[in-house]
């Protein structure tokens, strides 16, 4: 079940109290057809006495809202005002009003405040009572009053478009500052991870960009490398697109795989090409030239065993295959369109990049000291 929270705190003003704007949220998320199941936790079918004072009045008297507060504390709470201490026990003096008065609202008529010199003043002449529906329970996220509206989708429909159309029910119900929206379950682990999967994945670019700079000594072959990376993600996207898939987890999983799998074509090569312009004083468009040419075998041998065992996971053989199929597909779509582009490419941005990493053919001397 998928979850979305208004939270708020409770305010004077009935048009911005969260069970309205809840009701609302309600009406306008059952109304789409991407959602089923549409439930809310709000239960306002309690019936519930508001008191309204009339401010003007209570200040004309010199009756403070602070004293209103403390008598209805006082008549309807659980005020301790005394204990009794006994020889074996002690015991509190709960002060309350009648059992017969607390069920009725006509019992405002018994409650004074003390007035402007002294004088007691009863609270049934500066305010009045007014019944309504309210709810039956109020529930709580953290230490604020909440409801929790919730939601199944309709088959085919993405968890993505649902938080989109949600973003824009929220602009069009124009929520007052005090109430704070949040999504819950399902819809707030989706939220989660859409951050932590671009976080991941930028992660990893960086810790393999630092150790391909430390392995090659140099700033500028790394770029080389992950420049074919790219080329994997627009394949896996097309090949989850060409075949109606979503943009999950696993596919997400598959797309990392294919940052390993694919940046190995690029190291075949410009490992090669680095090791015969360095220590064979070859030039580099020779060293590249020779590199594509011994490396193109292994090249093609590893990245066609990569795809034949991908290919029964995208095929979507076995119990459960529905789960991982978007990880086959991911990866037999990176590597078949990265496979081209990363041989053709790859000689191209290295002999481009080339001149601006000061690297070319290493002439040793001897030590003859």
């Amino acid at each position: 079940m998928l979850a979305i929270s208004l939270t708020s705190f409770w305010t004077s003003d009935r048009n911005s109290c969260w069970p309205i704007f809840s009701a609302r949220s309600l009406r306008r998320v059952r109304a789409e057809e991407i959602f089923r199941d549409v439930t809310s936790d709000s239960q306002l079918k309690g019936l519930q006495a508001r008191l309204n004072i009339n401010r003007d009045k209570a200040n004309l008297l010199g009756v403070q809202i602070a004293d209103i507060r403390s008598a209805l504390y006082s008549a309807f709470g659980e005020r301790q005002v005394s204990t009794i201490y006994t020889s074996s026990d002690s015991y509190q003096v709960i002060l309350q009003a009648a059992v017969e008065d607390q069920t009725d609202e006509s019992a405002f008529g018994k409650i004074y405040v003390r007035a402007k010199g002294g004088t007691l003043v009863p609270l049934s002449s500066i305010a009045t009572v007014e019944r309504e529906v309210g709810p039956l329970a109020i529930n709580h996220a953290g230490q604020l009053a909440a409801v929790t509206v919730s939601f199944n989708l309709a088959p085919g429909a993405a968890l993505g478009d649902a938080s989109r159309r949600i973003e824009q029910f929220r602009r069009e119900l124009n929520l007052p500052v005090s109430i704070l929206t949040g999504y819950a379950g399902d819809a707030a682990a989706f939220q989660s991870s859409q951050t932590s999967q671009l976080v991941l994945v930028a992660i990893a670019l960086l810790v393999i960009y630092v150790l391909l700079g430390v392995l090659y000594e140099s700033y500028i072959h790394p770029l080389t490398i992950l420049a074919g990376l790219p080329s994997a993600a627009v394949g896996a996207l097309a090949m989850l697109w060409l075949f109606n898939m979503d943009l999950s987890i696993i596919a997400m999983i598959g797309i990392l795989m294919l940052i390993g799998i694919v940046k190995k074509n690029a190291i075949m090569m410009i490992d090669f090409a680095l090791n015969a312009q360095r220590n064979g004083g070859m030039a580099p468009r020779e060293a590249i030239r020779t590199a594509c040419l011994l490396r193109f075998r292994p090249i093609m041998m590893t990245t066609s065993a990569a795809l034949m065992g991908a290919l029964p996971i995208a095929i979507g053989f076995g119990a459960g295959a529905e789960l991982r199929q978007p990880l086959g597909l991911a990866v037999v779509g990176g590597l078949l369109f990265s496979q081209a582009i990363t041989l053709l490419i790859t000689p191209v941005i290295y002999l481009y990049l080339d001149r601006f990493s000061g690297s070319g053919p290493l002439k040793l001397a001897d030590d003859k000291t």
